[in-house]
């Protein structure tokens, strides 16, 4: 869409909720956002374009600030959530010092893993339903997309520890917010076993970290001692969320080869 495009779509909402214009907004593959102040503070409306931002939404009502950016307002497809202005950034903190970035991120997964006194959103989805794109890599051929499936289904099988997942837990969805410490954002609105929402950490920031030679037995270790879970079914949660990836890449066109090469190195150490 174009600049007044989005500005049109915005324009109710800033009218409804006494907000300013903060910076121009901008669209994603699921949401419209605009950076605004509301009530002399930062703050982003986000107006979902997809069924799992809309999910997503439900679940951020649900965290309730807990670890996550607080939800100022919301009606129909639009949110209005506090915005963080910290300095720091997990990607940056990544290239110097990944093992204090993956603890930092444990840290915020496990605050949203946290029981709370409200039920779970009904909108949640089955995390079997995730892995959707997976099956249909696998049916068109390559042994590793169906190595990364049967994986898949027998973990998706006898799920342990089920919580509502926040499902696209990465560098870019956790941020600083200052004195309200690291925040995460853009949550899919998923349910299912908790170790799942720590699989994505392996195929991020970028290449360059997550394929260092070194990388990934060091980081399941920290991830599995961290988080309190079986090392061995982190790993393999690993590795079907690395096919899964690369399935996800090849149906929208970009590059899978990150996720193929950590699905890879997955596939050799288990064969060895």
């Amino acid at each position: 869409m174009s600049p007044p495009d989005l500005a049109a779509l915005i324009a109710p909402w800033l009218d409804r909720w006494r907000l300013t214009p903060d910076g121009a907004p901008f669209a994603t593959r699921t949401s419209i956002l605009a950076p605004v102040v509301h009530a002399g503070a930062p703050a982003m409306l986000k107006i979902a374009t997809a069924a799992e931002e809309r999910r997503g939404a439900d679940l951020m009502v649900w965290y309730d600030g807990d670890a996550a950016a607080r939800v100022l307002a919301g009606e129909g497809d639009a949110l209005l959530l506090e915005r963080a202005t910290g300095s720091a950034n997990l990607k940056a903190l990544a290239h110097r010092d990944d093992d204090q970035a993956t603890d930092i991120i444990c840290g915020v997964v496990a605050k949203l893993h946290r029981n709370r006194a409200a039920s779970p959103p009904r909108t949640l989805i089955p995390l079997s339903e995730w892995f959707r794109s997976l099956i249909i890599a696998a049916q068109r051929g390559g042994r590793l997309f169906a190595a990364a499936l049967s994986c898949a289904e027998a973990l998706l099988a006898h799920q342990r520890d089920v919580v509502p997942l926040h499902g696209d837990i990465h560098h870019g969805n956790i941020l600083d917010a200052d004195s309200r410490g690291w925040l995460a954002i853009d949550p899919k609105g998923l349910i299912g076993e908790r170790a799942f929402d720590y699989a994505n950490l392996f195929c991020n920031p970028d290449a360059e970290v997550a394929l260092k030679p070194d990388r990934l037995e060091r980081q399941l270790a920290r991830v599995a001692g961290a988080a309190r879970l079986d090392g061995d079914r982190l790993r393999k949660w690993v590795f079907a969320y690395a096919g899964l990836s690369a399935a996800w890449a090849l149906e929208e066109g970009e590059d899978p080869e990150l996720a193929l090469a950590l699905a890879r190195r997955l596939a050799e150490n288990r064969a060895g």
